[in-house]
């Protein structure tokens, strides 16, 4: 294996994680590897932590942007990369030792890969494994379930023009994996538990659930019609599925009155859904 790893950690607000997700980082047995530490504006001490680390190992490198949000900072961090295959990496999160290594070893045995993940496990306000859905074009279109921290070629990333800067309030990660998978290209998810995810009380996600949904799901929509027609078929297709279904329930309902109403009038001499009848 002679695959050099660029893992991309952007850090805001969050330098008192910042140790834990480095130090993963440093335990993993792959050894070809660089870390590019991204401060995107960040007004804590994240500038002090990260060179702490370069100073410690010179595959940690840090750079400095001014604040423009998750997405900016990942692709700052990638455009600066000398690694073939990018892993992102929350400052907040953390990954086992032998993620990397396998992850590479995946992608050497399969060139038709786009995508490497893994099993997750969460930990600090919830713990256990982190069950998503297998992985298919079709569940994709339905939700995200790739978790940020996947292995990609730096290749893919730049033919569809990296993360969206404009999604500033979330779900980048969702669009990502859409426009890299959504014409083609095969998936890997691991055997191993190699990501852990930090549950925290008060998230971006769950904020983001309450305030930006609505939003997110109709800038996705406009963005990939294409994709999302492909999985479910024209919105007048859709339409058409509704009126049908809406009709057979009627149908259904109407049929299980009837079966209720014989019962009823046989065995107890009125009916439930007709008029009153008595014997």
């Amino acid at each position: 294996m002679n695959k050099k790893v660029s893992i991309i950690v952007p850090c805001y607000n969050q330098a008192q994680y910042l140790d834990e997700a480095l130090e993963s980082v440093f335990n993993q047995t792959y050894t070809d590897w660089e870390c590019i530490i991204i401060n995107d504006g960040s007004p804590d001490n994240t500038e002090e932590k990260a060179q702490l680390w370069c100073s410690r190992d010179k595959r940690f490198k840090y750079i400095f942007q001014k604040n423009q949000g998750l997405s900016s900072a990942r692709n700052f961090g990638i455009s600066e990369a000398e690694g073939e295959i990018i892993l992102p990496l929350d400052a907040d999160d953390k990954i086992a030792p032998n993620y990397t290594k396998f992850a590479v070893e995946a992608f050497e045995q399969d060139q038709t890969l786009k995508v490497v993940y893994c099993r997750a496990e969460k930990f600090e306000d919830e713990t256990g494994e982190w069950k998503l859905p297998s992985f298919s074009l079709f569940n994709l279109s339905r939700n995200n379930l790739i978790f940020c921290s996947a292995f990609f070629k730096k290749q893919d990333w730049k033919a569809v023009g990296g993360y969206d800067i404009k999604m500033k309030s979330g779900w980048e990660d969702w669009e990502f994996w859409i426009s890299l998978l959504k014409d083609g290209g095969n998936v890997k998810c691991l055997e191993e538990i190699g990501f852990y995810y930090r549950i925290k009380a008060t998230s971006m996600l769950r904020t983001i659930q309450r305030e930006k949904e609505t939003e997110n799901l109709n800038y996705l929509s406009v963005k990939h019609a294409d994709f999302f027609v492909k999985q479910y078929g024209s919105f007048k297709a859709m339409e058409h599925q509704l009126i049908a279904l809406e009709r057979k329930n009627d149908e259904n309902l109407k049929s299980e009155k009837f079966i209720i109403d014989v019962f009823c009038k046989r065995f107890f001499g009125f009916t439930i859904f007709g008029k009153y009848k008595q014997n």
